[in-house]
């Protein structure tokens, strides 16, 4: 107790600035050594990059510790995009998840020291499967690399903490090659944002990356009205019951979009005295042209032209122009755009979208 009270003293007694600095100090050390790993990267990733995209089974990772932990984190990251990978403990390995293991499989095993009891353990009867090693680790010359097809080396890294000795800078650069090798595999197969939807379906994300077929107010959720009604007629025999959409969906003796009105416009008429135009035809005051999206659109994709666009209602139709209903901003307010890289890339390809 008498030591928890004392840490807690030089906690309080330590200014804010110079913890802050100590802080900065250990991101920068580990920062740095990510960069210097960047920097001699060479030949044996573009070595490992091949094994992997010529896999015909899974992506086997092995490690124990932190880095059986970070190992965890790569196979989740190559599985999300489009590499199919899973973990064994090396413990377990001995014990029967060898099993898991065959021909057409590829190792990555992860250790730093390349001599860690539980790993060179399983190391021959890996070999006895005749499949690749890749092995990331500090050097070509441990019990690891001896075994491996590729040893790509982080080199002999400081570790950022006071005592250098836990696993930090190591782990962030053992963690960062599993990365980069995860996401180049990833985009020389191609893999996309539609490949990226159907491993993401839940959560935030996955709404995100969703169809605007779940979101839309259905057409029967809609008012949808004739173009060669009156404004007034429109409002009178088109109302329809519950929350609604601020925006009218009009229509041809076809029965495809061709305009839409919206409560704003009906505002202005008011606004600029042209009440007379309420016994107009609604085709003659409509924003004819409106912008569209085709069923089975992202949502991302939907949300982002919303924006550019500065609409706050976005009918979905289908490829013949017919309306299935339209997306309201009011539904979609939490996929509102942050400044993320996802929604930059999203909003690059609006011009791309089929509009009416």
């Amino acid at each position: 107790m008498q030591s928890s009270q004392t840490n807690l003293s030089a906690l309080t007694s330590m200014e804010e600035k110079n913890v802050v600095s100590l802080g900065r100090k250990i991101l920068t050390d580990e920062a740095a050594a990510i960069q210097s790993l960047a920097n001699n990267l060479d030949e044996r990733f573009y070595n490992a990059v091949n094994h992997i995209l010529a896999c015909k089974g899974n992506i086997i990772v092995i490690g124990i510790g932190k880095a059986g932990l970070i190992g965890q984190k790569i196979v989740a990251t190559l599985a999300s995009t489009g590499t199919p990978a899973h973990f064994v403990h090396p413990s377990e390995a001995i014990h029967g998840d060898l099993g898991r293991f065959n021909k057409n499989d590829t190792a990555v095993i992860l250790s730093q020291s390349g001599e860690t009891e539980e790993i060179t353990r399983i190391l021959p009867s890996i070999r006895n499967f005749n499949i690749p090693i890749i092995a990331i680790t500090s050097s070509t010359q441990n019990t690891l690399a001896q075994f491996a097809e590729i040893v790509i080396p982080i080199g002999k890294i400081d570790e950022a903490d006071s005592l250098k000795l836990a696993p930090s800078s190591s782990a962030a650069a053992i963690l960062a090659i599993g990365d980069a090798l995860a996401f180049v595999v990833s985009e020389l197969r191609g893999f996309n944002f539609n490949d990226f939807a159907k491993f993401h379906p839940g959560g935030a994300l996955g709404r995100k990356l969703s169809c605007v077929d779940d979101y839309i107010r259905n057409i029967n959720q809609c008012r949808v009205a004739p173009q060669n009604e009156t404004i007034r007629e429109v409002f009178i025999k088109h109302s329809i019951a519950g929350r609604r959409s601020g925006a009218i969906l009009i229509t041809n003796e076809s029965g495809n979009l061709v305009g839409i009105f919206t409560d704003s416009d009906l505002a202005k008429l008011f606004e600029k005295h042209n009440e007379y135009k309420l016994d107009s035809k609604i085709k003659d005051v409509m924003t004819t042209s409106p912008t569209t999206v085709i069923s089975g659109t992202k949502m991302f994709d939907a949300i982002a032209l919303m924006a550019k666009k500065r609409i706050s209602e976005l009918p979905v139709i289908t490829n013949n122009g017919i309306p299935l209903g339209l997306i309201d901003i009011t539904d979609v307010i939490e996929f509102i755009p942050e400044s993320n890289s996802i929604w930059q890339q999203s909003s690059n390809q609006t011009e791309n979208l089929k509009v009416a």
